[in-house]
This record gives C-alpha cells, sequence and structure tokens, in this order.
C-alpha cells in the first residue's frame, strides 16, 4: 500500500531524481555550482521555461559579458528567462572564477563548477548543444533554448548580452512561451 504522502510526491514530481516529463534528457544532469558542494539540475532549474546557456571565463577579453547576462538575468527573469553560466577552461582563460563572478560582476544567475565544454570531454548540455547547433569555439558563447529543450539561436562570443538581435530572439522566444 502507497502512502499519501508517496502518492502525494509522486503526483506533485517531488520524488527524488523527478522532473517534468517534458524536460529533455540532456537538462536532467545534477551538475555542481560554482564554490560549492551543492548541485543545479537544469530541468527543476528551468521550470519548463527558456535558458540562456553561456560557456563563460573569468580571465578573457569577454569576461565583461558577466555585467551585461547579470542585467539580462534581472530583467528577464520575472518573465521566465533562465541564465545559467558553465565556467570551463577548454581554452584555457579560467583563474578565480568564482571571485571574479560573485565580487568583481556581482552574479546573482546560476554558475555551474568548471567543466569541458567542448570535445568528447563535454559535459552532455554541450554535447547536445553542439549537435542542436555548434559547439563553442571560444569562451561566452550564447544559446538560447526553448521550452522543449530546442536551441532556437547561438550567438558567438562577439555578440554581447545586450546586442538588438539577442534581446530580440529572447523577446520572442520569451512571447512564444506566454502564448495560450
Amino acid at each position: 500500500m502507497v502512502s499519501k504522502t508517496v502518492l502525494i510526491m509522486v503526483l506533485l514530481g517531488a520524488g527524488a531524481g523527478s522532473v517534468s516529463a517534458a524536460c529533455p534528457a540532456y537538462l536532467d544532469h545534477d551538475l555542481r555550482k560554482l564554490h560549492s558542494r551543492d548541485t543545479e539540475n537544469l530541468c527543476r532549474l528551468s521550470g519548463g521555461k527558456p535558458l540562456l546557456i553561456v560557456n563563460t571565463a573569468s580571465h578573457c577579453g569577454f569576461t565583461p559579458q558577466f555585467k551585461q547576462l547579470e542585467a539580462l538575468h534581472t530583467k528577464y527573469h520575472e518573465r521566465g528567462l533562465t541564465v545559467v553560466g558553465f565556467a570551463s577552461d577548454d581554452f584555457r582563460q579560467e583563474a578565480k572564477v568564482a571571485e571574479i563572478c560573485y565580487i568583481n560582476y556581482g552574479v546573482t544567475f546560476t554558475m555551474l563548477a568548471p567543466t569541458h565544454v567542448r570535445g568528447e570531454e563535454a559535459n552532455p548540455v554541450f554535447r547536445e548543444l553542439a549537435l542542436q547547433s555548434k559547439a563553442p569555439d571560444w569562451n561566452f558563447s550564447k544559446y538560447l533554448v526553448d521550452t522543449s529543450g530546442k536551441v532556437v539561436s547561438h550567438f558567438n562570443s562577439r555578440t554581447t548580452p545586450d546586442d538588438p538581435v539577442l534581446l530580440q530572439a529572447i523577446e520572442t522566444v520569451l512571447a512564444s512561451t506566454a502564448a495560450p
């Protein structure tokens, strides 16, 4: 006999490791948060909302984009966009990432611990992003992912987070999410 508590947890999706059935498998991984022992599951984090996934580095000419990414997070989080940064040293530009993100740029969006984002060692998220689009060719590549896990747009490092083309793509994906 199943207890009422267990049945309610299953019905509400609160069972161990359970996430929305609509969430794609490549996002359903527990990934370690930056400067923490805690993990984050992207399915639970996004809650079926669009994602902006970015591979980051702390010692790179594009590192000031953290400030603009934080502004995007502030502007769009309440409307449903989840910004996620994946620290990576694949381009040999990583150093003191937690200090750079949190102290220098005041990052409050989710940052994940350093991981590989390209090649055979790429984490499952970036392996799928590369299949759907292309692998990052440098730090601060940006992937706008819709609620079904499909890459809607890929933006290279030179596309800043405040670029009108990126902002329009975010507006479009958010509008399609809000549509009945």
